[in-house]
């Protein structure tokens, strides 16, 4: 048997590495939760470009690598890769006290990263679709005080006031809902796919002139049950269009423009940048 509290620091040290996050705990809160207690029993089947691997044993080495472990192999569904997740909640950048809302949570790993990050004094709310996944993760969680599980649907569930949204669900566009429940400073990132060849992950945060948002990686996630088809009266955007996208709106609170990239229903893009300064 491997010594896995070395395996599971150099994993860390790899995930804050990779995060570029200048906050020391990131690596910490990686050493701290072991991945293969949000896992099942081993061995694992691990996911490579469309092949399925199983782990020679139930060694929790095995899984202390940037792989996908498959959580449901025939929906599809993994753990996510530990160096995205690793960048994106280093994006994110969860300080102490903070309300974190985490749409597709599976069995709650990275969830359980969220969570130290914001103690003491912050909360996560979990929302898991899949009963058998929201169970695991109600189970698995039950060490972590501050996160909450909720089986239910993100899209017509209203999400309580947050300081970080965090999506792992591919949507066509954010819900109305979700921009809203985004506190000042507020940040959320979702993975964005208005269109098949549109792959996107995206950063969004509250502005005082408005929301501001930076696609800045390929990405792609499982669709989010009813958001992620488009509506006939959408506008749907070129990968160019998708990717100088700077700001998002509610039509509620702006008509779209002719800075518009995409509109979908009650929510529309922009190149319009809220960060900018006047004149430049």
């Amino acid at each position: 048997m491997s010594n896995i509290e070395d395996i599971r620091r150099f994993y860390a040290r790899l995930m804050a590495a990779n995060a570029a996050s200048s906050d020391p705990r990131l690596e910490e809160v990686f050493a701290s939760v072991p991945r293969e207690a949000f896992l099942g029993p081993g061995p694992w089947t691990i996911v490579a470009s469309g092949d399925k691997i199983i782990t020679p044993s139930a060694d929790p080495a095995h899984v202390y690598q940037n792989v996908l472990v498959a959580l449901d192999a025939d929906k599809g569904i993994n753990n996510g890769e530990p160096f995205l997740h690793a960048m994106w909640i280093g994006k994110l950048a969860p300080r102490p006290g903070e309300t974190v809302t985490h749409i597709g949570a599976g069995t709650g790993y990275y969830t359980a990263v969220l969570a130290r990050l914001v103690s003491p004094g912050g909360t996560v709310t979990a929302l898991e679709l899949d009963d058998r996944l929201a169970e695991l993760a109600r189970k698995n969680l039950e060490a972590y005080g501050n996160a909450t599980v909720v089986r239910g649907d993100a899209v017509t569930t209203p999400l309580p006031p947050s300081d970080i949204v965090y999506v792992n669900a591919g949507v066509v566009a954010p819900p109305a809902g979700w921009l809203k429940a985004l506190r000042p400073g507020g940040r959320m990132i979702f993975p964005w796919r208005p269109a098949e060849r549109v792959p996107l992950a995206v950063l969004v945060t509250r502005t005082e002139k408005g929301l501001a948002c930076n696609p800045f990686m390929r990405s792609w996630f499982i669709p989010c049950f009813g958001a992620s088809v488009a509506d006939l009266a959408a506008k749907i955007p070129t990968p160019k269009q998708a990717a100088r996208s700077r700001s998002i709106w509610l039509t509620s609170d702006k008509a779209p423009d002719r800075t518009a990239t995409a509109i979908f229903g009650d929510v529309w893009f922009s190149t319009k940048d809220v960060r900018a300064k006047p004149g430049s």
